[in-house]
């Protein structure tokens, strides 16, 4: 008997601990939301057609031009007025991604035909470049977006340990919901996305959401045998085989108003107090760094996920084993995710040659004969591979958004 009186009370010992160490991680949250540089905004304000502003982090209170800028933000928001018709995309670039992000920027200005605003969180050194890169590019393509630069941002106290998850500045798409206050949806691309037709048609995705919906991605794979969180998570993840953050469209006012179900506490948490206890729980077992946070999160919160098709998240994984993503079959690759570095080396030459023909892609010429059918030769060249042979599934959307996108360039002449 004695013995099981022990056993009771080191359990008991054991919960009280836990539950200590619990409201201890959620108070610090709590305290960080109202102490971290969040509240540092500067002037949202982005360039329209052919000036510029670069958005930094000040700190001390804002003034006038601040709150004008957030009106003017306030006022643009997608779901708050009813006039704007732009598609509203967001970035995170670090270290060498300048180029890639800024071709992956191109590619979305060239198909896109409602106007678009980028939110481009980088390094301060990249302000620069980015802002005279985008100030380089010809009128007829800077009437068809702003863009705002911010730095990068996470909580004050735990600064170091956001910013090396998984790849520099990765998890500052965790933060965005709370950095762009003002802003109602938002579509989160990574670095490595070549769009092949308008963005403006993943965003119209936004309307089959219902009410329980507050975000959409794709499944990290289709085929379970060749799954990565099936086989090695050490953590929950969302579905049979995970999903895929690289492209991550969110209603965020839904975002900020939801309280999540966790696997830390009996009492649901808002977006900002779940996001550090998540991290200081799962540390040690996550691999993808705020990828598998998200996979955590909506595990628990299944509902409040909408999964759209593997066409609008492309991979490698697609393909590099043979045809999985039936979508992409049947209607073509709409979003191409090069990840693993795979335009930038030989591994996968289809990729490469998508991302190339963008990127050398003069404005101003004719997409068909310039950008097309270079492309199309190219990747005749990569049949040897898997991808090679399924190439033509890049080319079947694009070609369609290339003779949209001239068709109404002809109409308007």
């Amino acid at each position: 008997m004695r013995c099981y009186l022990q056993a009771f009370l080191l359990c008991m010992v054991f919960i009280f601990f836990s539950l200590v160490y619990v409201f201890n991680q959620l108070a610090s949250t709590l305290e960080d939301r109202d102490g971290w540089g969040l509240k540092e905004q500067g002037i949202p304000g982005g360039r329209s057609h052919d000036d510029g502003h670069l958005l930094r982090k000040r700190p001390g209170l804002a003034g006038r031009d601040h709150e004008e800028g957030l009106d003017r933000e306030r006022s643009n928001s997608p779901g708050k007025h009813h006039g704007d018709e732009r598609s509203h995309v967001a970035v995170v670039a670090c270290g060498t991604r300048l180029e890639e992000t800024l071709t992956m920027l191109k590619s979305a200005v060239l198909l896109s035909k409602k106007p678009l605003h980028f939110y481009i969180f980088a390094e301060d050194d990249l302000h620069e470049p980015f802002k005279n890169a985008l100030d380089s590019w010809p009128r007829t393509a800077q009437t068809k977006f702003n863009f705002t630069i911010y730095p990068i941002t996470f909580p004050e106290e735990n600064a170091k340990e956001w910013k090396k998850l998984f790849k520099p500045c990765a998890s500052q798409r965790l933060f965005l919901p709370l950095i762009l206050k003002e802003v109602d949806s938002l579509l989160y691309v990574d670095t490595d996305i070549i769009f092949l037709q308008p963005v403006e048609d993943i965003w119209a995705l936004l309307s089959q959401f219902d009410s329980s919906h507050l975000a959409a991605m794709a499944p990290e794979h289709e085929e379970p045998r060749i799954g990565w969180y099936n086989r090695f998570a050490r953590h929950p993840y969302y579905g049979k085989t995970g999903i895929n953050s690289g492209v991550m469209l969110m209603n965020m006012t839904r975002l900020r108003e939801k309280s999540f179900k966790n696997d830390m506490t009996t009492v649901p948490l808002k977006w900002e107090e779940i996001l550090m206890p998540l991290l200081q729980k799962y540390k040690l077992n996550i691999t993808w760094g705020d990828q598998d946070l998200l996979n955590i999160i909506f595990h628990h919160n299944p509902e409040s996920l909408y999964v759209f098709p593997c066409q609008w998240n492309y991979r490698p994984d697609h393909c590099i084993y043979g045809s999985n993503c039936q979508q992409a079959d049947q209607e073509g690759v709409f979003i191409l995710h090069g990840n693993r570095g795979v335009y930038h080396n030989d591994k996968q030459p289809a990729f490469r040659a998508v991302y190339e023909a963008i990127q050398k892609y003069p404005f101003g010429e004719n997409m068909e004969t310039s950008l097309l059918q270079p492309l199309e030769a190219s990747l005749l060249t990569t049949t040897n591979s898997y991808c090679g042979r399924a190439s033509h599934l890049f080319t079947k959307k694009l070609k369609q958004s290339i003779l949209s996108v001239q068709q109404e360039v002809t109409q308007r002449r």
